[in-house]
């Protein structure tokens, strides 16, 4: 192992995390639903707080030399954030990524300095992830953050996402409700909304065309970066009350609704997440507080069928 070395954090990398929750009263349907805006972190998603967490780790305990080379397979969120930190901390960083991925995701990893290999996702997720342990078993200077079962994902969410809620919404929370593409938001957040608010609900959203909580076989849909034909290890740590099935024209329905009745420019799995929250919102008393992720901001997705009308 080597010699445990933190580099020093570059200030861009001090604006990740502290996130606004805000209020969005739906009049139409006498709801307000809460939602933790994780777009604004400065990669433009929630996926800088893992990325940061896990070099950061990685750091501490020695596994990254000089010439590592940061390893991943991604729907392309990470892989924006890991390259993101990588450049900011001097990493080389190289990306897996399903072919299937928007192509604007792949721009965003390559402007930052970061490698992008794509591969045919026949098995999803598990496809890349194969492919990456593979190739770091042939190479040392692979370091793998391993985002669907690294422990720390799920602890930095615990600690700092879930706790930051708490701070800024005091009080009774009768519901959290998150889509899983790590499993690390749900997991790290439901372990503290409940250690604080025992009575509170955990929601997992899912893809009508992916349901795989809810009994069902995986097949294509629209919303990216969740559910990518693969249960992730963390989400076995999660204190998950029920899934909540939300399909893709519902999630670019509510994603445009988002943008266009609030000024809030996300991409789709925000759309779902939303959708889902007040769906659970509806069979609550209207002064019953439902929480939610913003999970990225709509750069990318400007050559998906979210931009066309």
């Amino acid at each position: 192992m080597s010699v445990a070395t933190l580099r020093p954090r570059p200030p861009v990398l001090s604006l990740i995390g502290r996130t606004p929750l805000l209020p969005l009263r739906f009049a139409a349907e006498d709801r307000t639903i809460h939602v933790k805006a994780e777009f604004l972190n400065p990669s433009g998603s929630v996926k800088d707080r893992l990325a940061l967490c896990i070099v950061e780790d990685a750091e501490r305990r020695g596994l990254l030399r000089p010439d590592s080379v940061i390893l991943e397979c991604t729907s392309g969120n990470t892989g924006i954030s890991l390259a993101m930190v990588g450049a900011a901390k001097g990493y080389k960083v190289k990306i897996l990524m399903s072919d299937t991925a928007s192509v604007e995701r792949r721009y965003l990893i390559e402007q930052f300095g970061g490698e992008v290999q794509l591969f045919k996702a026949t098995s999803g997720y598990g496809t890349g992830i194969a492919m990456a342990k593979e190739m770091a078993a042939k190479d040392d200077r692979y370091f793998l953050p391993c985002q669907f079962e690294n422990p720390i994902n799920a602890l930095d969410h615990e600690e700092h996402t879930a706790r930051e809620i708490l701070a800024q919404l005091p009080g009774p929370i009768a519901a959290f409700v998150s889509g899983y593409g790590t499993g690390g938001t749900i997991t790290g957040c439901s372990k503290a909304l409940r250690a604080a608010h025992p009575d509170v609900k955990i929601y997992a959203m899912e893809p009508t065309e992916a349901a795989m909580l809810s009994g069902e076989m995986p097949c294509c849909h629209s919303i990216e970066g969740i559910a990518g034909g693969y249960v992730p290890p963390l989400l076995r740590a999660a204190h998950i009350d029920h899934p909540v099935k939300i399909s893709s024209a519902e999630a670019m329905a509510m994603t445009r609704r988002l943008t266009q009745e609030f000024g809030l420019l996300v991409g789709t799995s925000s759309g779902a997440n939303v959708a889902a929250a007040l769906r659970i919102a509806r069979d609550l008393d209207p002064a019953a507080r439902v929480v939610t992720i913003l999970c990225d901001r709509a750069e990318r997705y400007y050559s998906t069928k979210l931009f066309k009308h």
